[in-house]
């Protein structure tokens, strides 16, 4: 049998992005500075004890957004949301 003749093989291909809310400042949020090795699923992780929740934190910072990297240059002033059932109450429903 040869594996690469296959009958009746119907192939979709098709990528789906995300949407994701824009993230109001709060009187509530906090503000850090970043130290050496801090990067959004750590700072996620710290804050909301889930490293899932990144995008949340890179969402709310920009000016930090690096496509590829989690990383946070050392020094740096960047906002942590503290209001995130409404982050991602928003984030579920424009990604049904």
């Amino acid at each position: 049998m040869n594996r690469y003749n296959i009958t009746n093989f119907q192939r979709e291909s098709f990528t789906q992005l995300n949407k994701y809310p824009e993230i109001p400042q709060n009187i509530n949020d906090i503000y850090a500075i970043t130290e050496w090795g801090d990067r959004f699923d750590n700072l996620a992780f710290q804050f909301y004890q889930d490293p899932t929740l990144w995008w949340i934190i890179s969402i709310a910072n920009p000016n930090l957004v690096d496509f590829g990297s989690l990383f946070i240059p050392i020094g740096t002033t960047i906002r942590i949301p503290t209001n995130i059932d409404n982050v991602i109450s928003n984030y579920k429903k424009i990604n049904r």
